[in-house]
């Protein structure tokens, strides 16, 4: 469909869910998962340079794909966006906070310095966990307190989903 509609831009986001290094493995799941990808190479593979084809693919986990992906004429660019500094982390709270009533005293530069491995979507993980705690104990504003309590779930989530990848 593609080369039908090209120029085209294809976009896979979340390439880590079918583009994992290759292992053996007896499940059906892993079996399946490994034929998608063998499949996705060998699409990447049909277009050639001329095609006005470009394949973008998006992942959080670029330590896990698989090696093949990267070869040339497949997905042969890498861009990372690391992690947001302290400021940028102190703004990102803020924006996500804008729509909530924020007690006066909150100071997101320094709930930003105990974010420092956080992306964005945790830091709006965060915001959003402050505002539950908040709601759940019937405050009409979210405290420097609630933050901090969000920051602490968010990290302990963060700690479970590392070891679910380890």
């Amino acid at each position: 469909l593609a080369k039908e509609k090209s120029p085209a831009i294809i976009f896979i986001d979340e390439i880590d869910a079918i583009g994992t290094k290759r292992f053996d493995s007896d499940t059906n799941g892993d079996r399946e998962v490994q034929r998608t990808m063998l499949e996705l190479l060998n699409q990447l593979d049909g277009f050639s340079s001329d095609d006005r084809i470009k394949i973008i693919a998006a992942t959080n986990r670029a330590d896990i794909l698989d090696p093949a992906l990267m070869r040339s004429g497949r997905l042969d660019r890498k861009i990372e966006f690391p992690h947001p500094n302290e400021d940028a982390r102190a703004q990102i709270m803020k924006i996500h906070s804008r729509k909530m009533t924020v007690n006066g005293e909150v100071n997101f530069e320094e709930l930003a310095r105990g974010t420092e491995d956080f992306n964005g979507a945790q830091l709006k993980a965060v915001c959003v966990e402050a505002g539950m705690l908040a709601l759940r104990r019937d405050g009409v504003e979210v405290t420097h307190e609630d933050f901090n309590e969000g920051i602490v779930a968010v990290q302990a989530k963060k700690k479970t989903d590392l070891f679910y990848y380890a």
